[in-house]
């Protein structure tokens, strides 16, 4: 028998911190949070689980590229501020703050674009710092089709985030 509450208590930093640094919203990494740990309870009973780690960190990836991509089609369904719209006050702290802000919500509608694997791989290689090596065993991928992967997940995030194309596109 499973002792849950060993398991969420050893694993609950790693899955939140995980879930954050994608989605960055707290209610939404909340939400990722209780998801990933039900989708672990699933996998539980169906099979015997080697690495708790690895499991709950690969379930908050997928359900943060989850709610990243239901947060673009839903932001698609609302209009965005006019263009040149900025903060008031000249002090540059708030302005880099919002270029920053502005750049990770640019970068987590990129993500949410790309094909799952290639995310969950962009995800793990830079946001949770995994080696590809790592990466592959948690995956069960060769090393070489991670570094494929990884390849086109930053060619297309480059596409995606560079205001020429994207002025093209509107």
């Amino acid at each position: 028998m499973t002792d849950w509450q060993s398991i969420v208590q050893e694993h609950r930093h790693l899955v939140w911190q995980t879930a954050y640094r994608i989605v960055g919203h707290e209610a939404d990494a909340a939400d990722c949070f209780q998801e990933a740990f039900l989708s672990a309870l699933e996998v539980a009973r169906r099979e015997p689980v080697r690495n708790w780690a690895a499991l709950l960190r690969r379930l908050a990836t997928m359900r943060a590229l989850d709610r990243l991509r239901q947060r673009r089609r839903q932001a698609a369904h609302f209009e965005t501020l006019p263009d040149g719209m900025t903060p008031p006050g000249t002090d540059p702290e708030p302005i880099q703050y919002a270029l920053a802000e502005e750049l990770s919500d640019r970068l987590r509608t990129a993500l949410a674009q790309l094909p799952s694997q290639q995310a969950e791989v962009f995800c793990l290689r830079f946001l949770e710092e995994m080696s590809y090596r790592q990466i592959a065993q948690h995956l069960s991928l060769q090393t070489s089709v991670i570094g494929v992967l990884l390849h086109r997940a930053r060619s297309r995030l480059r596409e995606l985030l560079d205001p020429a194309t994207a002025a093209k596109e509107n």
